[in-house]
């Protein structure tokens, strides 16, 4: 009796110094914590992904920013197109692929080919935009044509694959930015 008295003494012992000493130990942490809310919580991967997507798209995509005055007799076309990825992105937003149902029913996109051909080019004349001040309006609209292989693999009930070798889609995806009109202060100190 006594002999399991001590075992259980010391594994209880060496139970709470092995706590302690992790750093996940919430009750005897110093300073201020979160408690019983630090310890992890598993995130679904879709879940995750479709965060990352958003925020990636946010970052790249969506904003539209102020650039600098056209210059006089320069050039005024928008001199950017899209990337692949931003169309690819257009595509799945349109028409997804992703959250297919492994080995029931999966959708793939192979042999893919993008051609990219502006529409309109065209700025607006110069008004006042709020927190961005007097500015133009430059439109880029552009047509995109993805060409691809698209292959069905369905599972259940009765496996077998569908294989659509002349498959396109259209996108069409606008760049739109201002620019700046006026006497501009840019925060740069140069004097010319």
């Amino acid at each position: 009796m006594i002999i399991r008295a001590r075992f259980l003494m010391t594994a209880l012992l060496l139970a709470c110094a092995a706590t302690s000493q992790s750093g996940c130990f919430w009750i005897m942490a110093q300073g201020p914590n979160l408690g019983p809310l630090a310890f992890p919580v598993p995130v679904p991967v879709g879940m995750q992904k479709s965060k990352e997507d958003k925020f990636w798209n946010y970052e790249r995509y969506e904003r539209a920013p102020v650039l600098g005055p056209i210059p006089a007799g320069g050039p005024c076309e928008a001199i950017d197109e899209p990337s692949d990825d931003e169309v690819m992105r257009a595509l799945e937003k349109a028409r997804p692929v992703q959250g297919n149902w492994p080995f029931l029913y999966e959708i793939q996109r192979n042999h893919v080919r993008i051609t990219k051909v502006k529409i309109a080019d065209y700025i607006d004349p110069p008004r006042h935009y709020p927190l961005a001040g007097p500015a133009q309006h430059h439109h880029a609209q552009y047509k995109c044509t993805i060409y691809y292989q698209e292959v069905k693999r369905i599972g259940w009930p009765v496996p077998h694959t569908l294989v659509d070798e002349d498959t396109q889609e259209v996108v069409y995806i606008d760049h739109n930015h201002l620019h700046m009109v006026g006497d501009v202060d840019t925060g740069s100190d140069a004097n010319f």
